[in-house]
C-alpha cells in the first residue's frame, strides 16, 4: 500500500505507520487484492485527502464515513467524486445546500479537489473498501489511524471548524477540544435523512469565523 502523504503529515503521523494496527491493516488489504477482490478507491488515491491538504493548513474538516462503493467514485476525499462520474445523492444535496447558503451557482464539477487545496481536509473516517459492499473495511483499523488525525489536529492546531454531518460523523466530537476549534453539527446530507440537512448552512457560518479569525474563506463555488 502506497503512503503518499504530505510531508506534514508524515511528521504527525509517522508514530502511527509503526503500530501494530497499521501493520495489520496493510496485511488485510494485501491479502484481500491477492484474492482478486477489488478494493476503492485505487492505492495511489487511498491517502490523497492527506497530500492536498496539509496538516498546517487545515482549515475545515469535512468528515465521511467510508468510500463510495461504486466504479469510478472513491477518490480519497470524503464526498467527492472525479468529474465525468454522476454525483452521489448526498453531494447532490451538499450542493444545493451551498447554491441556497451562498446564492451561487454550481458548475456540475462533482471533483471537490479545489476545496481540499484552500485547506478543506475531506477525511473519511474508513480508508477503503471493497466493490459493492458499503462498510466493509469498517472493523480493519482505519478508525484508529483517523481518530489520531482528529486528536492530533485537535491537540496541535486551534481554530479549525469541524463539520460533522449525521449521527456517525458527530459520535467524533468526543475526540475535539471544543475550546480550541468550532464544532459545526448537522443532519447527513443524504436523502435517507428526509432533507434534514438543508438549512444548516455550515459554508456561509465556515467562512464568517475564518473572516473572523483573519483568514480567507473558501471558495466553495466549483
Amino acid at each position: 500500500m502506497e503512503v503518499n502523504i504530505e510531508q506534514t503529515w508524515k511528521d504527525a503521523l509517522g508514530s502511527e505507520f509503526g503500530k501494530p494496527y497499521f501493520a495489520s491493516l496493510v496485511r488485510f488489504l494485501h491479502g484481500e487484492k491477492d484474492a482478486g477482490k477489488v478494493i476503492y478507491p485505487p492505492g495511489s488515491l487511498i491517502f490523497n485527502a492527506f497530500r492536498l491538504t496539509p496538516a498546517d493548513r487545515v482549515k475545515v474538516v469535512i468528515l465521511g464515513q467510508d468510500p463510495y462503493h461504486g466504479p469510478g467514485q472513491a477518490m480519497g476525499l470524503s464526498f467527492s467524486v472525479p468529474d465525468g462520474i454522476a454525483a452521489p445523492p448526498s453531494l447532490k444535496n451538499i450542493f444545493k445546500e451551498i447554491s441556497a447558503d451562498l446564492g451561487v451557482t454550481m458548475s456540475g464539477s462533482t471533483d471537490l479537489t479545489p476545496w481540499a487545496r484552500q485547506g478543506v481536509l475531506m477525511l473519511n473516517s474508513i480508508l477503503t473498501v471493497e466493490a459493492g459492499r458499503a462498510a466493509s473495511h469498517s472493523r480493519i483499523g482505519w478508525q484508529e489511524f483517523t481518530d489520531a488525525v482528529i486528536r492530533y489536529l485537535s491537540d496541535n492546531r486551534s481554530g479549525i471548524i469541524f463539520m460533522l454531518w449525521g449521527n456517525y460523523a458527530r459520535s467524533k466530537k468526543a475526540l475535539i477540544d471544543t475550546s480550541r476549534h468550532t464544532v459545526l453539527e448537522a443532519a447527513h446530507p443524504s436523502p435517507l435523512a428526509g432533507g434534514a440537512f438543508f438549512g444548516c448552512r455550515h459554508f456561509s457560518k465556515a467562512n464568517e469565523i475564518l473572516r473572523q479569525e483573519g483568514l480567507d474563506p473558501i471558495d466553495w463555488r466549483l
